[in-house]
């Protein structure tokens, strides 16, 4: 059993050698650990949808408005 990546952060940098230790030794503090490391990936899962999905937003929404535009155009060139 080795220790999970996510724990190699700055943060932890200074009491990695204890983490190791106590992540090897304690199911509790292995545990409280596992939850982190899924919270942490989870977060940055979630943080690239929200960035797609941004992107995606601001496409639709520049497209509606040259749309508009559009429509706008072809209505008063048709009257």
């Amino acid at each position: 059993m080795s220790v999970p990546e996510e724990l190699y952060n700055i943060r932890f940098a200074e009491y990695f050698e204890s983490i190791k230790v106590l992540y090897l030794t304690n199911e509790k503090f292995r545990s409280i650990c596992d939850d982190y490391c899924t919270n942490v990936v989870d977060a940055q899962i979630y943080k690239k949808k929200f960035e797609k999905n941004f992107r995606r937003k601001l496409e639709c929404e520049n497209l509606s408005k040259e749309l508009e535009e559009e429509i706008l155009f072809f209505v008063v060139r048709s009257t």
